[in-house]
């Protein structure tokens, strides 16, 4: 690619290849523009409040060190496929700080950005996950990114990461948070603007200017992030790519209760229950797309094709038939969840998820029902994190972002009885705005990416809220800014089909060059070194799906988008 212009003759450094994989991924070029002070000059600077357009107290810089050039490493255990990976980094200097809180009581917003020692002008922010709490680092592969191409940081970009201003603490609910006011703020939006606002000092004084161009990337929590940005500030970013978001937050932590809830009293399936449902979806809907490859490429006809009922018998064998309790389960995740108060811009569902990946677990303990549904126990009270992260996770919500009450008995929790806190926390967290006019007059680019066999979300929250931006700004309009993918079989962190595409290939081309994006590639890799491309399909716009036409069926040019 070209490098950036920075108004005077540069030499233009290609990061060598060698620090990368061996692939042979396009690489960004780096301008040869170098910090302007040493690395460690950086440790113990004090930034005032006012580096950041929202109220906080000063900035501090814990440590600046330069990190060694490392190579990659991939491990045998990991949460998600790309978390086994360890990528090859370049030398670079790593400035861990802090953000004070303006409220004494409220943690501070931890922060990590990592400088290259040659810098392409661009940068990007990571988004988190889950309730957050951890640090990110910003040196791990960006969400759905081949696991052969180069990470940001290793292409020249600054990148920066934060825990969104609160700490995990052992022993402690991860939603514990929440009950501070102004964590409760920096989690919901605050902190990842004051980090955006505190990297851009920090490249203006280490490099002498700015960033040509921000990106944002997130997945999950991450993903709601991204979406954030786009409509509460909108100036902030020229590229956000939101994979799976949670944008829904209200819906889908209510949801959870109730799919929680479903389980208990007979309802719950163990794993030979589990793999019954997968096998039986596959056998209903696997062949529609033209080829039997273990993908439901129509997860919405599969709706029409798939009856859960037909597995039901009087009283069920560990591992051949369902029970009423069961069925009655099953249907109940499936189906939207009418909400008791309307929620911010006016949404009174969530909408149910499925067919397709149920049984995904069998591949690891980051898919399917097992993980996010059903989990290894049943559902019991209070919540446990064997019970399946969809029930620990909306519960412990529902006690401390919700009722206030940590000793609540969430079987008891009535949304109505809360309804001015749950609209209170709707405006806070629901990430549902569909007027991005502001984000689309900057110039702004979004891509959004579904993936279909996702249990921790539903994937049809998204599609809803994209279709509701196209009811608000028109078609035409819609699509010079906002693009939504969809990944069939793909579970909430990228396992059980072809799910990695290089995202910030494809975006820098929209917001850099005006290439706007079409269909695309997802390859389905080995998690190993040296990485395997197994089989590729293509990535189709919504609503179009992948069907098989002829040729061989690893390769993403012998299927068709199709309505």
């Amino acid at each position: 690619m070209k490098s950036m212009k920075f108004g005077k003759k540069m030499r233009v450094v290609v990061l060598a290849a060698t620090l990368f994989f061996g692939a042979s991924a396009h690489l960004q070029a780096a301008t040869d523009l170098p910090l302007k002070a040493g690395c460690e000059n950086l440790s113990g600077w004090v930034l005032p409040a006012q580096v950041t357009s929202l109220p906080s107290g000063p900035v501090r810089i814990a440590s600046a060190n330069r990190v060694a050039a490392s190579s990659a490493t991939v491990s045998e255990r990991g949460p998600t496929p790309a978390a086994r990976f360890s990528p090859a980094l370049p030398e670079f200097c790593r400035v861990l700080g802090a953000i004070d809180p303006v409220d004494p009581k409220a943690p501070q917003i931890q922060f990590q950005i990592n400088l290259p020692l040659k810098w392409n002008g661009r940068s990007v922010q990571y988004g988190g996950g889950g309730f957050n709490g951890v640090l990110i680092n910003a040196l791990a592969m960006l969400p759905a990114a081949p696991f052969d191409q180069p990470v940001p940081l290793s292409q020249g970009y600054v990148t920066y990461g934060t825990d969104s201003g609160h700490q995990n603490q052992a022993g402690q609910p991860p939603q514990v948070f929440a009950l501070n006011d102004e964590a409760l703020l920096n989690f919901a939006h605050a902190s990842y603007k004051k980090v955006r606002d505190v990297a851009v000092e920090v490249m203006k004084r280490s490099y002498g200017q700015g960033p040509e161009k921000l990106y944002f990337f997130g997945s999950s929590e991450g993903g709601r992030e991204g979406l954030t940005m786009a409509q509460r500030y909108p100036q902030d970013f020229d590229g956000i790519f939101s994979r799976v978001p949670v944008i829904h937050w209200t819906g889908l932590q209510h949801t959870g209760l109730r799919d929680g809830m479903a389980l208990m009293n007979g309802g719950w399936l163990p794993p030979a229950q589990v793999q019954l449902v997968g096998k039986a979806v596959l056998a209903a809907c696997d062949a529609a797309d033209g080829l039997v490859d273990g993908i439901v490429s129509d997860p919405v006809g599969c709706r029409q094709r798939f009856d859960v009922r037909k597995l039901q018998c009087e009283s069920a064998a560990a591992d051949t038939c369902l029970t009423a309790l069961q069925v009655k389960a099953v249907q109940t995740l499936n189906a939207p969840l009418r909400l008791d108060v309307e929620l911010a811009n006016g949404l009174t569902e969530y909408p149910g998820r499925g067919p397709s990946g149920e049984a995904l677990a069998a591949l690891g303990p980051t898919g399917g029902w097992m993980a996010w549904w059903t989990g290894a126990t049943a559902p019991s009270l209070p919540p446990q994190p064997s019970n399946g992260i969809g029930w620990f996770y909306g519960a412990g919500a529902i006690q401390y972002f919700y009722a206030r009450n940590p000793s609540l008995d969430v079987g008891t929790y009535q949304m109505r009885d809360h309804a001015v806190r749950v609209k209170e926390i709707s405006a806070l967290m629901d990430s549902t705005h569909p007027d991005l006019s502001a984000f689309h007059a900057r110039g702004g680019k979004l891509i959004m990416m579904e993936n279909m066999a996702d249990y921790a979300q539903s994937p049809y929250a998204g599609i809803g809220y994209y279709e509701s931006v196209i009811q608000k700004m028109g078609a035409d309009t819609s699509a010079t800014f906002i693009r939504l993918y969809t990944a069939p079989s793909v579970d909430h962190v990228g396992s059980g089909a072809p799910a990695n595409v290089d995202m910030l290939g494809a975006l820098s081309d929209w917001v850099e060059r005006g290439r706007a994006p079409g269909t695309l590639e997802l390859l389905e890799q080995s998690v190993s070194l040296p990485v395997q491309r197994l089989r590729a399909r293509p990535l189709c716009q919504w609503p179009l799906v992948p069907r098989y036409q002829s040729g061989d069926v690893n390769n993403a040019a012998s299927f068709k988008c199709s309505p």
